[in-house]
């Protein structure tokens, strides 16, 4: 089996397939990529047993028909290293040949059969969601997850979808991220009666391959595994199990104030603010007085610090304390013009931080005793 293609399209490929592929696993067959050759294409396959990926090498030579194995580590350290364009894979038995330029690699190759099996995707009854609005409401929600969570199914993003919208939701139960978009159906994809919840690894790596791509995400839900294909490439994983949290019992309907705010000048003073902070004492007085919001913290052994923020207030003052980690986690996924709504009702219930676009975010305050 033989193949020709660019170096910088085999690297980049590898390099996606390799963010599924486990760095320790009692599996030593999962340290390996499936690389399948066939049609004038080649398709990069790797797994974890729960999340896979198959990822398509654009620009490929070859007339061959089959598929090896080979070792992510050593074949990824070899591509960087590399500096010819073009890339020749040859496969003998149980040997691989790697040679670009005057550089040639053999490496040993386990038997493709150990390896298992990974679907691709067959649907043709699928949700269709803009690539680049996906990508911004999983940046803006994956944060709030709790991997370490083994209450309920908070270790991964809530998706909901219907033929006109889809819905992101998580939660370590301390905040939630939530936001709205635009989705389409193609065929007559079944509403899920509960919603699916997906590991945040398996979101973080839709995230990260959809890169700069424009084209549309399709998504496939099944009763145990929910797909993604974006282009040429497919990730698929299993479903959280366990219940989530219903996030709309936790959603203010109604507040006393309303502070509109840009994202960048605030999320600057909540950086100050973070800095005369520590383990004992996080949190971060937010003062609201007439025309202005005032940020003060004190730590021992440490200091205190006083930013003040010109801000349009005119009700009575109010003190709320929050952690700021939770606040600068929200900001920093936003564009510094952003315009932020500030929601809050008093200092003992949750405030709400919103933009124009669909997002929401719920953080309870700390206490202040």
């Amino acid at each position: 089996m033989q193949l020709q293609c660019q170096r910088g399209s085999l690297t980049s490929a590898f390099q996606a397939v390799s963010g599924v592929v486990p760095s320790r696993t009692t599996k030593d067959i999962l340290k390996n990529v499936k690389l399948q050759v066939g049609r004038g294409q080649a398709m990069l396959v790797g797994t974890d047993s729960e999340i896979s990926m198959r990822v398509e090498v654009a620009g490929v030579e070859t007339e061959s028909l089959g598929e090896t194995l080979l070792p992510t580590a050593r074949v990824l350290s070899i591509l960087r290293e590399l500096s010819d364009d073009t890339v020749r894979l040859e496969i003998t038995g149980d040997a691989v040949w790697i040679r670009c330029g005057y550089s040639e690699f053999r490496l040993s190759a386990e038997d493709p059969a150990d390896f298992p099996p990974v679907a691709g995707f067959e649907d043709e009854d699928f949700f269709v969601v803009p690539a680049a609005i996906l990508r911004q409401m999983i940046r803006r929600t994956i944060f709030a997850t709790d991997v370490e969570s083994t209450r309920y199914a908070l270790g991964g993003v809530l998706m909901e979808l219907s033929s006109e919208r889809i819905t992101l939701a998580a939660t370590d139960s301390r905040r939630l991220a939530l936001m709205h978009g635009v989705c389409s159906a193609n065929g007559s994809p079944q509403v899920a009666a509960t919603a699916p919840v997906v590991p945040s690894k398996a979101m973080t790596l839709v995230e990260r391959c959809l890169g700069d791509a424009e084209q549309d995400v399709q998504i496939a839900v099944h009763p145990n595994d929910i797909a993604f294909r974006c282009g040429g490439t497919v990730i698929s994983s299993q479903l959280v199990q366990g219940r989530f949290p219903d996030y709309r019992k936790v959603l203010p309907t109604t507040f006393n104030s309303t502070v509109e705010l840009v994202a960048s000048p605030f999320y600057s003073a909540v950086r100050q603010s973070q800095i005369v902070t520590n383990e004992e004492s996080r949190g971060v007085d937010f003062t609201f007085s007439k025309g202005v919001l005032r940020l003060s913290s004190q730590a021992a052994d440490v200091g205190q610090s006083k930013i003040e923020l010109p801000i349009s207030y005119d009700d009575a003052d109010l003190t709320i304390t929050f952690d700021p980690r939770y606040i600068s986690d929200f900001l920093r996924v936003l564009d510094g013009g952003t315009s932020v709504k500030f929601q809050l009702i008093d200092h003992e219930s949750a405030a709400v931080l919103a933009t124009d676009d669909g997002y929401s975010y719920v953080i309870m305050p700390l206490s202040r005793d």
